[in-house]
């Protein structure tokens, strides 16, 4: 009765695939600024220009990700996508062998790999509800989000352990490798055949994919908590680190360990996902995320009356593991209620909520310069708590159970 359900083989395929293309990526993420600086020599300014490069796909072609997502096969995307992502550490590997890697190559080639990033990301939850039952849909997205947190939480600290022991070449290709597994192991993969998508203008069908998130009683207030919480989880993220060298008075180890928390908050929010939703109603389960992070807000506040790195700590550790449980649940709400043929474009319209991130980090750079780290910690609660209260006063935590699964609207 309380086994861990059993996942088909061709989804854990899917699983392991996304294991080894979410290593790659945040190893290759880890390692581009770290040879940017220690092989190119460039400045702040320059790494800055760089991040702006490997985080503009993100807004760019989520949409149209979206759209090819919904028009061909999953599998056959997610593994092009891949295989781009390879090719462009595999030029990277090649430049800095023989010497002529630059900064706008480095952007450039960075650029067309996290695009492949994009692509994958995008069509991953859509193609998971084709290849297990409704019942397993959250078992199967807490061993996703299980392997994506394996891979944020170690793929950083492998990827500047490589540079610094093998060199800026072996860590490349070592990305590109898990790149080529991730392809080898969705070649594997049966997708069943979809019916072919009727074809129209793709403004049409964009704006088919945002009208229904944005009409839908569930969907919308779901996009709205999540586009909050990253404008004030990134916030946060854009003042602890000097907030905590000075207010906190951690040493750069001190800080990695803390920020560390959030990784093994993520891992611990993972394992414990089914559990959980077997045990709870699944709105509750999509409340608890929201409230969490609220919480681990006001606990990060509280560090400026009671400067513990303790709290710190510990208010990071909820930031990861509350909101990793409201990602299972609310992936699986939107695999619930969305036709398959809207997968695609519905899964990058939550994509698009990353957008929020460079608005949180600039609110956190124009308040704290005004005003201190402080004033962005307590700015931080105070949009956390309107997220938590977005949800709250939502329907989705109304929700007993997981929604019935729908299929395509008949046609008339």
């Amino acid at each position: 009765m309380n086994h861990a359900p059993r996942l088909p083989t061709t989804f854990n395929r899917l699983a392991w695939s996304n294991l080894a293309a979410q290593s790659a990526e945040q190893i290759a993420l880890a390692a581009a600024p770290i040879v940017a600086v220690l092989l190119l020599g460039v400045g702040e300014g320059q790494t800055g220009a760089l991040q702006i490069a490997l985080t503009l796909p993100f807004i760019l072609f989520a949409i149209p990700a979206g759209l090819l997502a919904d028009r061909i096969s999953r599998r056959w995307l997610m593994a092009g996508a891949e295989g781009l992502r390879a090719a462009a550490l595999f030029a990277i590997l090649l430049l800095i062998s023989l010497d002529l890697l630059s900064l706008p190559l480095l952007s450039l080639l960075g650029f067309v790999a996290v695009c492949g990033t994009v692509a994958y990301s995008v069509a991953a939850p859509a193609l998971v509800p084709s290849l297990v039952t409704p019942q397993l849909l959250p078992a199967a997205n807490a061993r996703i989000e299980l392997a994506r947190t394996i891979a944020f939480a170690s793929g950083p600290a492998l990827g500047g352990v490589l540079v610094g022991w093998v060199g800026a070449a072996p860590a490349f290709g070592f990305a590109a490798a898990l790149s080529v597994i991730a392809v080898v192991l969705l070649s594997g993969i049966y997708e069943p055949l979809r019916a072919p998508a009727r074809r129209r203008h793709p403004l049409q069908e964009i704006r088919e994919g945002a009208s229904f998130v944005l009409r839908h009683a569930l969907l919308r207030p779901v996009f709205i908590t999540q586009f909050i919480f990253n404008t004030a989880s990134f916030l946060l993220l854009a003042v602890f680190v000097p907030y905590a060298v000075r207010r906190l008075g951690l040493s750069a180890t001190g800080v990695g360990m803390t920020l560390g928390m959030y990784g093994v908050g993520m891992v611990a929010g993972a394992l414990l996902a089914t559990r959980v939703m077997r045990r709870l109603a699944f709105g509750t389960v999509i409340g608890l995320g929201p409230v969490t992070g609220f919480i681990a807000a006001g606990v990060m506040a509280l560090t400026t009356v009671i400067p513990s790195p303790w709290l710190a700590g510990l208010s990071f550790f909820l930031l990861g593991a509350g909101p990793i449980l409201w990602v299972i649940s609310t992936t699986t709400l939107r695999q619930s209620v969305t036709p398959p043929s809207l997968l695609g474009r519905v899964s990058a319209i939550n994509i698009m909520s990353y957008g929020a991130r460079p608005l949180g980090s600039a609110l956190g750079a124009i308040v704290g310069g005004f005003y201190g780290a402080e004033a962005c910690l307590y700015l931080a609660a105070i949009i956390f708590g309107a997220q938590a209260l977005v949800i709250l006063l939502s329907p989705a935590v109304s929700l007993a159970r997981q929604p019935e699964m729908v299929g395509e609207p008949s046609q008339a």
